[in-house]
């Protein structure tokens, strides 16, 4: 049913797959509502526990495809309102870990885009650049809020006002990435990461995403009310009183996601 990703759900893991390899997996139109239906499918769907966003080839997102809008006279904050930020703000808005694969170069949107993933983990071979600089733009698609708060906010500006090129190895000093795994064992590192994710309780990992998020906006004191506000929540879920049994059980916890 998607022509630019491929969707697969497996042992409670959404894969999503970038599938434009000839073109370094950028972002077209179509890619934009595909990637956007496929978040709110996983979020959906029960099974799914844990969400990884790769890229087929040898890339993990080159940015727009500027193919796809040649010959066209754009409204850049038009273009953005329209196409990425409603899949950024998708991202936010799912309950659910995403995991950003980066196979490869993740360049602007594409950066952006690993950006607004929950965890980042990367193949020796990945390596990030914001080349917005290079055609006189910002960094977009999140890039302006996620970097400074990733790496902090000396190192954003460096980054991004000098368009240099992060190999994976700097990636993971500045922490910008989680973990850098073999080029030849990524994909089997990424899974074994993920299936770890799928087994923790997953309603309680949506709570988390949800505070963090809205506390980097809000007081201590908002956010210590909110945290009592969604602790409630959490405190009323299927896991965490399998949580409870299993520490006085003393067993291994067998969470359901609900």
């Amino acid at each position: 049913m998607y022509e630019t990703i491929l969707y697969e759900v497996l042992e409670g893991i959404g894969r999503i797959t970038l599938n434009r390899p000839e073109k370094f997996n950028a972002f077209t139109e179509q890619m934009h509502r595909e990637i956007i239906e496929a978040l709110k499918r996983a979020d959906r769907d029960p099974e799914v526990r844990c969400i990884v966003l790769t890229g087929a080839g040898k890339a993990f997102n080159a940015g727009q495809d500027l193919g796809d809008v040649q010959g066209t006279e754009i409204d850049f904050g038009e273009f953005l309102r329209k196409r990425y930020n409603p899949m950024i703000t998708q991202m936010q808005k799912t309950e659910k870990p995403i995991i950003a694969a980066v196979n490869g170069v993740a360049a602007g949107a594409g950066m952006s885009l690993a950006l607004a993933c929950d965890i980042r983990l990367a193949s020796e071979k990945a390596s990030f650049v914001n080349v917005f600089v290079n055609i006189g733009l910002i960094p977009d698609s999140g890039g302006c809020y996620f970097l400074p708060r990733v790496v902090g906010i000396g190192k954003a500006l460096e980054l991004a006002i000098t368009g240099d090129k992060v190999s994976a190895e700097e990636a993971y000093r500045i922490g910008l990435v989680s973990q850098v795994y073999p080029a030849e064992t990524f994909e089997s590192d990424v899974m074994e990461y993920a299936r770890k994710l799928a087994k923790l309780p997953t309603k309680g990992i949506g709570l988390i995403k949800r505070a963090m998020y809205k506390g980097l906006h809000m007081s201590l004191e908002e956010t210590l009310e909110y945290e009592a506000f969604t602790q409630a929540i959490a405190g009323s879920t299927e896991d965490h009183k399998e949580g409870v049994a299993a520490f006085f059980e003393k067993r291994q916890p067998v969470f359901k996601g609900k």
